[in-house]
């Protein structure tokens, strides 16, 4: 059950997170307006989620009401731009 960035993060790319993931399995693109976790590459430490100052990783599993397509979202946009 990987971890995903949600939609708290659109518009922030704060990158706190990046720094902390031990795989770097959390990617910016350029144009698009959040950064993604790779379901695939994720190991589920969680290091990611308690530096997020917005609040916008979850597992995938957990995601709140109404942010379920993140999950769908973070693997599309990393099997099209990795």
């Amino acid at each position: 059950m990987p971890f995903v960035i949600g939609e708290a993060c659109v518009g922030v790319k704060d990158k706190a997170c990046v720094g902390v993931c031990p795989v770097d399995c959390i990617y910016e693109f350029d144009g698009e307006p959040q950064l993604y976790i790779h379901p695939d590459e994720c190991i589920e430490c969680g290091a990611c989620a308690p530096v997020c100052p917005v609040n916008a990783i979850f597992m995938d599993g957990e995601m709140p009401a109404g942010q379920e397509k993140f999950v769908q979202l973070n693997a599309d946009k990393c099997e099209e731009l990795c």
